[in-house]
């Protein structure tokens, strides 16, 4: 295995700076990482060639002093992000071998800025799922394994392949998508750092949509600071999206180091869940320790309505969800399973091209649209995620962040909570609040559970208040100093 691929992306760009190895050793060497890391599933489209030729052309720019901000950077891409010459399939059969005709955005910008793409990433089907379970290229497995046993543990999801990728060592980075948790909670199981920046901060332009008022594009990778350099390669205004913030993009990671001294921090007593596990509990307590050790201010708050997110989000997401999906019907573009007459050849393309979780939350989502309903349901939803967004711009008065836990439990096993859906959906308990009221959250890595998995804390901070989001963060990265690596057990699989 090369050392070369153990550098956080911080430690790689000076490397690279230095001269102290180029882009396509840098790049090779990820790629080899990547071929050794078939176990995984992490990666569904090979782009090798490509990324030899973008690190080339990555050494050549860096030789006449013209870096970006990520310079020679592996970057692996979720399969959600539109990428001109590598298929986009959103893990699903409806769209088949998709080539699209334009890039997202997001990719657009880190290309820009010089990273370099080792390969799209698996996830669940339309970014629908807790898991990653739920893809048609099958499950990603986690890298991480319990003490002393060797059952195959789920990397989280949506954006499960991205955080996989980026806790093995197989990529410096990776964007991802966050609708109720997919970045945090991944990034959460895995030992990475997941960011959901402010609604807007990042364009959705090119990414596959799920729920268009709650998907956030953002980061996962391996330290704050990474993740901080890669939100502002990522973030930007963008004329094809109408919902995309016209603000400066700062320096985040400049921020990262910053003294919370002085910095109010509340603790919502609402995130205190019925059988949420002791170990859950301690870190959060714990997380409050460091906080306070580090000279912020700790202090209780109340977000009244927490207790509605869940259900107002599950009936928001899969309503939007129904409306975004209807134009996978094999008409224009995708896959077409073809019978006699209109309406058959629609019920079985999309009988066919839909797996089981997204035909339920299509169906949820036309339910709870459908007259007689619309009142009862959707209607109500969202003057509850009004009292959401609400509540946390009247604690955001008197506290500069918000420190919760990141998930309810560690990593689980392959098929452990596909019984019932609702426990899956559970998943989302602690980050779905972000996504509702568009305000920035990040998940740290901060200890092991007693089977040595990966649990992490999360921060959330008022609209475009990353800086001060990404202090905190920094210090509670420095305060828990979280080491722990999986033991690649895959490279002897």
């Amino acid at each position: 295995m090369s050392k070369l691929i153990e550098f956080t992306l911080t430690e790689a760009l000076d490397g690279l700076e230095k001269g102290e190895f180029t882009a396509r050793e840098l790049t090779q060497a990820h790629l080899d990482a990547i071929g050794a890391a078939a176990p995984l599933n992490a990666f569904i489209t090979d782009t090798s060639e490509r990324a030899l030729s973008m690190a080339d052309a990555s050494d050549e720019r860096r030789k006449k002093g013209e870096a970006g901000l990520i310079e020679g950077a592996p970057i692996a891409v979720k399969d959600l992000f539109c990428t001109v010459g590598a298929r986009t399939a959103a893990a699903s059969n409806i769209l088949g071998e998709f080539d699209p005709p334009y890039e997202s955005t997001i990719t657009a910008n880190l290309w820009k800025e010089g990273g370099v793409m080792i390969g799209k990433v698996n996830m669940d089907e339309f970014a629908m799922g807790s898991s990653n379970e739920h893809s048609r290229y099958g499950p990603v497995v986690s890298p991480w394994r319990r003490d002393g046993k060797d059952d195959k543990l789920v990397p989280g999801g949506s954006s499960g392949g991205s955080a996989a990728a980026v806790s093995a060592d197989l990529c410096l980075g990776a964007p991802g998508t966050d609708t109720g948790g997919s970045i945090r909670q991944p990034a959460a199981f895995t030992g990475i750092v997941g960011v959901k920046p402010t609604y807007g901060l990042c364009s959705r332009f090119g990414v596959v949509a799920f729920a268009s008022s709650l998907d956030h594009p953002g980061p996962l990778a391996k330290t704050v600071e990474d993740s901080a350099i890669l939100l502002r390669s990522m973030a930007g205004h963008d004329k094809n999206d109408s919902t995309s913030l016209d603000v400066e993009i700062p320096d985040y990671a400049a921020a990262v180091g910053r003294s919370v001294k002085g910095l109010k921090v509340g603790v919502p007593a609402e995130y205190q869940v019925d059988g949420m596990p002791d170990e859950i509990r301690d870190l959060w307590n714990q997380g409050v320790e460091w906080l306070k050790e580090a000279g912020a201010e700790c202090v209780d708050v109340s977000l009244p309505h927490t207790k509605y997110a869940l259900p107002a989000y599950y009936i928001v997401a899969p309503a939007e969800a129904s409306s975004n999906l209807a134009r996978y019907d094999g008409m224009r573009y995708g896959a077409r399973v073809e019978k006699d007459g209109l309406v058959p050849t629609y019920e079985a393309t999309r009988g066919e091209g839909f797996g089981a979780e997204v035909q339920r939350r299509v169906l949820i989502g036309t339910y709870v649209l459908s007259a007689g309903y619309y009142d009862a349901y959707y209607l109500k939803a969202q003057k509850v995620r009004q009292r959401i967004l609400q509540d946390f711009r009247d604690t955001f008065e008197n506290v500069d962040v918000l420190l919760t836990p990141a998930t309810p439990s560690a990593a689980f096993g392959f098929g452990e909570r596909d019984a019932d859906p609702i426990q899956m959906y559970l998943n989302d308990i602690f980050t779905v609040t972000a996504n509702l009221a568009g305000v920035p959250a990040i998940s740290v890595p901060a200890g092991l559970d007693n089977q040595g998995l990966p649990l992490g804390l999360q921060l959330i901070a008022p609209a475009l208040g990353e800086e001060t989001m990404f202090a905190a963060a920094g210090a509670l990265e420095k305060a828990a100093n979280f080491s722990a690596k999986p033991k690649r057990w895959w490279e002897s699989a």
